[in-house]
């Protein structure tokens, strides 16, 4: 962590982990899984419309695989984090992309968590609890020992912050 002047909405300065691209590629390949087999089960059931089917299961997989290609390259450019002494910087998003920012003395809560996708990449998500009204702001795919080290710093700027945190 490093001391700035007066926080003010920027774009943080970290990326997530680079294993964030295969985590959200894994994470959307099930529905895209589930989808082409819906598509097949219906084409199987349903011979006599061949051509139909045939050129419904080409699109849904080309979409499949261009939102399985795009998706997880975009996200991992756009999302972003970063600390400081005064505060915690976050931008997410795909199409609609988010920035927010939040003082260090409203911070109420430091949390990790780790799904079994997560763990597979060595991977944490950190969610800092404040005051606002906006709810918590969440720093998705972080290498494990990134979020762990930022856990541990949140919580003791947090404990030497004067603020009541409300």
């Amino acid at each position: 962590m490093q001391s700035t002047e007066r926080p003010t909405l920027r774009p943080p300065a970290n990326l997530v982990a680079r294993r964030a691209i295969g985590y959200w590629t894994l994470r959307a390949l099930p529905a895209w899984l589930v989808l082409t087999a819906v598509q097949i089960v219906w084409w199987i059931n349903d011979t006599s419309h061949a051509t139909v089917h045939a050129i419904v299961l080409v699109i849904v997989s080309l979409v499949a695989i261009a939102h399985l290609v795009v998706m997880p390259q975009w996200r991992y450019r756009v999302h972003r984090w970063e600390t400081t002494d005064q505060a915690v910087y976050t931008q997410t998003g795909w199409f609609t992309q988010e920035r927010r920012i939040a003082p260090i003395s409203r911070i109420q809560t430091v949390d990790m968590h780790r799904g079994p996708f997560e763990r597979i990449f060595r991977l944490a998500n950190v969610t800092v609890t404040t005051a606002s009204a906006a709810g918590p702001i969440r720093i998705h795919a972080l290498d494990l020992d990134a979020a762990q080290r930022l856990v541990d710093d949140l919580t003791t700027i947090t404990q030497a912050s004067e603020g009541d945190a409300t």
